[in-house]
């Protein structure tokens, strides 16, 4: 069984506060099943944006976990903000989380998937 979507978060937001890193909900989406973005943002200017993985990546053995992959990264906050406003057209319901991940890598806070 999967778990909410608002749980989930509200995990994450823990293990990162837990790492010493600092996480914040910018935007809530669907309680029950809505795609979480994940926005990091370096110490250093480097932000970089992962979104759902696509369906390939789900093994039938652990069809209940999240991944992620990138969407993209760089130096440029603005165009990754514009990437978020555009999923937000396509779906409202969508989560964004903004993470300072500190010491430890987004690796170790969520599954990323690369393609």
């Amino acid at each position: 069984m999967r778990v909410t979507t608002d749980f989930w978060v509200s995990a994450l937001v823990r293990r990162v506060f837990g790492a010493g890193g600092f996480a914040a909900v910018v935007k809530r989406g669907s309680a029950e099943a809505g795609a979480v973005f994940v926005m990091t943002r370096g110490r250093l200017g480097d932000v970089a944006l992962f979104g759902p993985a696509p369906q390939t990546s789900y093994d039938s053995a652990k069809p209940d976990d999240r991944f992620f992959s990138l969407l993209g990264s760089g130096d440029d906050a603005a165009v990754l903000d514009a990437r978020l406003e555009r999923e937000k057209k396509f779906d409202p319901d969508i989560w964004v989380v903004e993470i300072e991940a500190g010491a430890v890598p987004i690796e170790e806070l969520i599954s990323v998937k690369m393609p």
